[in-house]
């Protein structure tokens, strides 16, 4: 059996802040829609789904995040995800100057949880809250030239 993963989706309070987050840090939207009927009802398992989606894409085209922004039924607000929670938590993004992207962050009123650490002389990492509490992990290759 063929298995490929297709995206990450993440349920968002305001997709366009979100949209917003993330491409700033490089992601291009792919696509944008509005979804609902009885297909979403049976897909996702919710009566009266109804939602805006957005599809973003790294350059580098590896991977994708489904952002979603729940019209019906309304969102359930939770406490964000702590790291060492049991399930899906973070998204991570490799980038080319972890600096700079944290300046990007920090526009949208996103810093990191403590700060930035190196790994072995191999990475330099954090994890930040993006919007709606996501946890992102931003990570520079400290290898590459």
């Amino acid at each position: 059996m063929a298995i490929k993963l297709e995206n990450v989706g993440i349920a968002v309070r305001d997709l366009e802040a979100t949209i917003a987050f993330f491409t700033d840090l490089g992601l291009t939207v792919l696509g944008r829609d509005t979804i609902s009927g009885d297909w979403a009802d049976t897909a996702v398992g919710l009566d009266g789904n109804h939602a805006k989606i957005a599809l973003l894409a790294p350059p580098d085209g590896q991977g994708r995040i489904e952002l979603f922004e729940y019209l019906h039924p309304d969102a359930v607000e939770t406490e964000p995800t702590l790291p060492n929670e049991v399930g899906m938590h973070r998204v991570a993004f490799s980038v080319d100057d972890i600096d700079a992207a944290l300046e990007i962050a920090a526009k949208h009123g996103c810093h990191p949880l403590r700060g930035v650490a190196t790994y072995q002389d191999v990475y330099r990492l954090t994890y930040l809250r993006g919007p709606s509490g996501i946890l992102v992990m931003l990570a520079e290759d400290l290898t590459k030239g």
